[in-house]
């Protein structure tokens, strides 16, 4: 009955109902599970099937308290300290990181509750280890339960984050503590990996045995997650049973001495990996496998998995939140459910079936079926999880890990013997890691040629590839419930319904005769102009850059524009142009028009990517085609900064509107002067309503309908002003934000 699998689903259940939804009375969800317990109970004899929901509402029920307990006695403490200022001591139990503002450290603190896990975000560059002690004013913001909006960090137990608002003293310790010794070797090998291997490959090295992506740039992460296998490059269960099966090798196959190297091997790797959810939960089920064979127990795959899930949930409850741990059980309950059904299935198809032998072509037949069906039953509950956290689905997976997993485990071995040779003789090593190189580079190319197949991967931004998705997963419940099944039946549905996604979100942009997209970036800006077959993009950052390069390439990309007319750069503020490059590198454009002055920082990323033409605008500039036109005006002053930023009219048959970048309102007093502007139907208002800019003397001679302000919600700027707020609402304007709105769209 695997009672334990039931019941830990209703645990589940129990903790991701507290961790994302907040209700007063749990202890009344509390009873109402336990009664449901108790009904099923009663009815067990009636209905077997009631059997298993006994355990799954006991579960609930009990998952229930436990969480109450838990934000009682953990999290309401640092709840309460949310968008507060205060001195901390902050134990550092990670090497720092550099950041773009200073320097960032993951540490804990002591409070009445407890040890709390803290991330720290310094304004200075500081370089700090394991153990060290840190003592800094600062301000706090709770991960989860506070008033602003949770972050993911809650479901790696990190329950604070806090930027430095004052001097940081530091206190250094001469030896590092015992209980840091993971995070020394994980240091050292980062090192010496970076030390070993050629510079092209180090960063993979590093990423594939440690998980330390911080050398992986946009356009390879990018490559990655179209191609399907950014599972590679983040350590999870596949690199723990590639562990276990070196193990199991070295040993002779000898179960007890696989168990006695193989149990603190596998610890001590899931310690250095810094025991993320996935990898916990590997290490787990694999010391549950060693431990029932040495006990000559039967081993369950699906009551391991359940165990293990239920011991990282009593430990730590928010780790429901986490996207590595709803993607590790996910995948592992696909595979459990599906991957043999498929592979027999494929196994069984007529020109593929297997014959009896150990020829090289019958084990290439039965590696790739088995391939195939765990790749497929694998996606079964993370391709949901995909589309919603990443925004994209990777057609083309199923291809690239048949391509590239058979090597991934090569490699695996070959860095690790390259460490440990290392140890001994770097000469050697150096020369192991030279060969190392190769397999690595061809992994790296496959993904690169792969990831650039038209259609590659599909994007949730479209509607209608929502729409596919759901669609397929009811035609997977009917196909379920019939009694004669075809697969090729359901596989030609899934076909034929996205062919015809992708044909809507193609053809819906065409039927307009001009589409207007300010974009939801947070606190930026990212205009996309579409008119009569040209699409020009003005600007392309916000919150973080990547998010603004993914937002806009894979609207894009989701209508099939695969490259630009033409992308205009107001300025070289990173809220304006930090996600140009990484855009440029999935969408090239015909032609990059930039601001006449020097950049040290973002201009050199756009050049790097720019595939088209560039032109630094000191003159104005009119293109015009069927009854359109877009002209950029050149900087109306010579200053650095906002001031020498380049503006935009868009005109789309009889609809105009004006994009000012940051102007001030000096500035858009010479641009108005100088240009002969007239009235306008709409206005993107500048500098994201700060009320320095959108001044009088624009809006009398403009004279916009309609004002669209690209703003972050609770941004730290108080931006929109409530003085620009003022004067739009006086001039009669209809006010739109992208904090209230999301992305907007108009159509004519």
């Amino acid at each position: 009955m695997r009672k334990l699998m039931w019941f830990t689903i209703g645990f589940g259940g129990a903790c991701a109902f507290c961790a994302y939804f907040y209700w007063d009375h749990l202890w009344l969800m509390a009873l109402t599970g336990l009664l449901l317990a108790v009904s099923a109970w009663f009815a067990r004899e009636k209905w077997k099937w009631m059997r298993c929901l006994v355990a799954v509402f006991l579960g609930f029920s009990i998952g229930i308290g436990w969480f109450a307990g838990y934000e009682a006695r953990k999290l309401s403490e640092p709840a309460s300290m949310d968008d507060t200022v205060a001195i901390l001591t902050v134990e550092v139990c990670q090497y720092s990181e550099k950041t773009e503002y200073g320097t960032s450290v993951e540490g804990r603190i002591r409070l009445d509750c407890g040890w709390v896990g803290v991330k720290v975000y310094f304004n200075e560059e500081l370089i700090l280890k394991p153990g060290d002690l840190v003592k800094a004013n600062c301000l706090m913001r709770a991960t989860h339960g506070g008033g602003q909006e949770e972050t993911f960090h809650r479901g790696d137990g990190t329950l604070l984050l806090c930027y430095q608002r004052g001097k940081a003293v530091v206190e250094s310790v001469d030896k590092i503590p015992l209980r840091h010794f993971p995070a020394m070797i994980r240091q050292n090998l980062l090192d010496k990996i970076d030390r070993t291997f050629p510079e092209d490959v180090a960063f993979f090295a590093n990423a594939l045995l440690l998980g330390d992506r911080s050398g992986v740039n946009y356009e390879l992460n990018t490559d990655f997650k179209v191609s399907g296998i950014s599972h590679i490059i983040a350590v999870s269960g596949l690199h723990v049973s590639i562990l276990f099966a070196f193990v199991y090798l070295i040993s002779g196959r000898r179960k007890v001495l696989t168990a006695i190297i193989g149990m603190p091997l596998i610890l001590l790797f899931a310690a250095v990996a810094g025991f993320t959810p996935s990898i916990t939960r590997a290490c787990i089920m694999k010391i549950l496998m060693l431990a029932a064979t040495l006990l000559d127990k039967e081993y369950d795959p699906p009551t391991s998995l359940a165990f293990a899930a239920l011991v990282m949930l009593v430990l730590e409850p928010l780790v429901i939140t986490s996207v590595s741990f709803q993607l590790s059980v996910g995948c592992m309950a696909g595979i459990f459910l599906f991957s043999r059904r498929i592979s027999g299935w494929i196994s069984g198809l007529p020109f593929w079936k297997d014959k009896k032998g150990k020829t090289l072509v019958v084990r290439l037949r039965k590696a790739i079926s088995g391939g195939v069906g765990i790749t497929l039953s694998a996606m079964f509950f993370t391709t949901p999880l995909v589309a919603y956290y990443f925004g994209a689905v990777s057609l083309i997976g199923v291809l690239t890990n048949l391509l590239t997993l058979w090597a991934v485990s090569l490699i695996f071995y070959g860095i690790m013997a390259v460490c440990v040779v290392s140890l001994f003789w770097q000469g050697a090593a150096s020369v192991m890691a030279w060969l190392v190189a190769w397999p690595i580079r061809y992994v790296l190319n496959v993904v690169k040629l792969l990831a650039d197949v038209p259609v590659a991967a599909v994007y949730t931004c479209s509607i209608y590839v929502v729409l596919w998705l759901v669609g397929c997963y009811l035609l997977f419940g009917a196909f379920m419930l019939m009694k004669k099944r075809s697969p090729f039946f359901l596989i030609g549905c899934y076909v034929v319904g996205l062919c015809l996604s992708l044909m809507l979100s193609w053809a819906e942009p065409l039927m307009s005769n001009y589409r207007i997209t300010i974009f939801d970036v947070g606190q930026g800006q990212c205009v996309l102009l579409q008119a009569d077959g040209k699409s020009f993009l003005v600007d392309c950052g916000g919150d973080y850059d990547s998010d603004a390069a993914d937002l806009a390439s894979e609207t894009l990309l989701s209508m099939g524009i695969r490259k630009l007319d033409g992308l205009v750069v107001t300025h070289y503020d990173r809220d304006h142009a930090g996600g140009v490059a990484g855009l440029l590198s999935r969408v090239p454009a015909k032609a990059v028009f930039l601001p006449d002055g020097e950049d040290e920082e973002i201009l050199p990323l756009i050049l790097e990517q720019c595939r088209g033409t560039q032109v630094f605008l000191r003159d104005d500039l009119t293109m015009e085609w069927a009854d359109n036109a877009m002209t950029v005006f050149a900087p109306v002053s010579k200053k650095s900064g906002n001031e020498s930023g380049l503006s935009v009219l868009f005109r789309a048959g009889n609809y105009d509107i004006l994009i000012t970048g940051d102007l001030s309102t000096t500035a858009e007093t010479i641009l108005v002067d100088r240009k002969n502007l007239r009235d306008v139907d709409a206005l993107v208002v500048g500098h994201h309503g700060s009320k320095n800019s959108t001044g009088v003397r624009l809006l009398e001679t403009i004279r916009p309908k309609i004002a669209f302000i690209s703003v972050g919600a609770d941004n730290s700027y108080g931006h929109p002003s409530s003085q620009v707020l003022t004067r739009l609402e006086e001039f009669g304007c209809q006010v739109y934000r992208t904090d209230e709105d999301g992305t907007i769209i108009i159509r004519g």
